[in-house]
């Protein structure tokens, strides 16, 4: 992976995204430090796809789906009913 600074990047966008396309991901900097990197839009999806499950695996999966339809309880407690005058 490529290390580009923030300036080259900017300055020069178009040999950046030609770069990303050619040879892959790009690596963007910003006083040195890495600040994000640039993928072609096939590996994005390849990566979104594998973070996020699909509802058939979840309703497969064998972990307990009801504990977190149901909030807990808080420490609130009830107002006392006054008599009626």
């Amino acid at each position: 992976m490529q290390s580009w600074p923030v300036q080259d990047a900017k300055a020069r966008f178009s040999e950046f995204l030609d770069a990303c396309l050619a040879s892959g991901p790009q690596l963007v900097t910003r006083r040195g430090s890495e600040a994000a990197v640039l993928v072609p839009v096939d590996e994005w999806r390849r990566l979104t796809a594998a973070a996020r499950p699909s509802l058939k695996a979840l309703l497969l999966a064998d972990g307990a789906r009801s504990d977190t339809l149901v909030p807990g309880r808080g420490r609130a407690q009830r107002r006392k009913v006054t008599a009626a005058r």
